[in-house]
């Protein structure tokens, strides 16, 4: 790609946009930007580009853009069938993303993640593993920073990148040295439409690797078992039921190729899950070289990452943990199973398109002692909870009266749990922001009374149900609700 020679339009001002618009300028490209969005952030994002050299384009320009640009550049949030990037393709222009420009700029070897669930907690842990190994890495990718970021690393560092479906949808060039895939299940059919679009999507990871590379595969998840049929590259296992060629887990101890690392209960993050993404680590980890027991102390030390089962604090013996990164079923289910204390649970938000039978199946069998449903898709919630027979459930209007609302349900010795198996978007711009939120009102609104919770909220009658003996209403749903929305 000759930047100097070639116009882009960079869609999405974004982190990631940035990242590419101010890549393209300094490489001496044409570029253009625009972003529909109208907030504070977007504005200040593009003066500074336009101080750098970019040419802002004003909405009604949008058309004339295929013509004039030779790529167009998409945000990872904008999908690829939006229609300016049909109109690029259209006209036989490239439609790419700001990873696909770092990856055909990339000289360090790179390791890529990808995954449903676990993603951002396994990039962090092998990013900590490998600096304890000598290696100079750097997290980068879906993590936060964008990997265009690091293209002036040299052979002596590693990119350790988080690759999310949204920017496999734009991704084509991209060789890591080692491609590992963590899990698949339901996520962002809003999106992609159905799960073989989502499937195939997680699977392009793998396709430039060759005999040189390594794919590093769970073996519990027969979908990704599977991808071992769609590369060439060597295969590499890790399994919490049997032992593979690879790393394993067997009689409470963690092993690589017959080698025992450490015990299980050494990790300093708990569940079947932080297991599986240890073991990723692992094999990632052995196949670089690290030292058994570097590789053990560096794994027993790591924290965690924010924003998922991150407890938060404890107040008048209620203890409240943050799991906003816990978008979708699989990653509430996982989190529910952490729970080792009776919890109230907070679930809702923007929906995803996902079917919620799973989750309130679970439910029933868990730690969970109540769930407050909330956000915009909280009538499906809803439906879906009555339909397994849940009824130990709370619905409201905001995500800030369904805190408020759970601390007032949950009782000394529980706690409360925020894993909304959904997106933010109906009323935040991140999970971050989310969780952000979820921390500060546990700590500082002052309780109320349920008396007084009661009285400034109006309940509708026929959406509570009783119990086949007419005992006290099993159902309660807090909100002011349009006619018929529950039928």
């Amino acid at each position: 790609m000759f930047c100097a020679r070639q116009s882009f339009l960079v869609l999405g001002l974004s982190r990631s946009g940035r990242a590419a618009a101010e890549f393209l300028l300094s490489r001496g490209a044409t570029t253009y930007i625009y972003d529909d969005v109208e907030s504070e952030r977007v504005e200040k994002t593009a003066n500074e580009l336009m101080e750098k050299g970019a040419k802002r384009v004003k909405k009604e320009e949008l058309a004339s853009t295929p013509e004039r640009c030779d790529a167009l550049v998409l945000s990872p949030g904008i999908p690829i069938d939006h229609a300016l990037a049909v109109a690029f393709k259209r006209n036989k222009k490239a439609v790419l993303g700001e990873t696909e420009l770092a990856a055909r700029s990339m000289r360090c070897p790179i390791i890529a993640i990808t995954g449903t669930n676990g993603k951002t907690t396994t990039v962090s842990l092998l990013t900590e593993t490998l600096l304890a190994g000598g290696y100079n890495a750097k997290a980068c990718g879906n993590v936060g920073t964008p990997m265009i970021d690091f293209c002036g690393l040299d052979e002596n560092g590693v990119a350790v990148a988080e690759i999310s479906s949204f920017q496999l949808e734009t991704l084509n060039s991209l060789c890591p040295h080692i491609a590992i895939v963590l899990n698949v299940s339901e996520d962002h059919l809003n999106r992609h439409y159905n799960m073989e679009n989502y499937v195939f999507l997680k699977a392009k990871l793998l396709k430039n690797l060759s005999e040189a590379e390594y794919a590093v595969l769970n073996y519990d998840d027969r979908a990704v078992r599977a991808f071992a049929e769609r590369t060439k590259a060597r295969v590499l296992y890790f399994s919490v039921r049997e032992r593979v060629e690879g790393a394993y887990y067997e009689n409470g101890e963690l092993y690589f190729q017959g080698e025992k690392i450490m015990a299980a209960n050494q990790l300093s993050v708990g569940g079947i899950h932080n297991i599986q993404n240890a073991l990723a680590v692992i094999v990632a980890a052995k196949t670089l070289g690290v030292k058994t027991e570097t590789l053990a102390a560096a794994l027993a030390s790591f924290k965690g990452v924010k924003h998922r089962i991150e407890p938060v604090g404890e107040k008048d013996g209620v203890l409240y943990i943050n799991d906003s990164k816990g978008t979708n079923v699989d990653a509430t289910v996982q989190a529910i199973g952490c729970m080792k204390r009776e919890t109230v649970l907070l679930l809702g938000g923007k929906n995803k398109g996902y079917d919620y039978t799973r989750l309130f199946s679970v439910l029933g069998r868990s730690a969970v002692v109540h769930a407050v449903l909330y956000g915009e898709n909280r009538y499906e919630l809803l439906k879906c909870a009555r339909a397994q027979g849940y009824e130990k459930v709370t619905v409201c209007t905001g995500f800030e009266r369904a805190v408020k609302i759970a601390k007032l349900i949950a009782e000394k010795g529980q706690a409360v749990l925020l894993s909304p198996a959904s997106a933010s978007f109906d009323e935040f711009a991140s999970y971050e922001e989310r969780g952000e939120a979820f921390v500060k009102l546990t700590g500082v609104f002052e309780e109320e009374t349920k008396d007084e919770i009661s009285a400034e909220t109006e309940l509708d009658d026929a959406s509570t149900e009783r119990d086949a003996d007419g005992h006290g209403e099993q159902t309660v749903v807090i909100a002011e609700h349009e006619d018929g929305e529950l039928e």
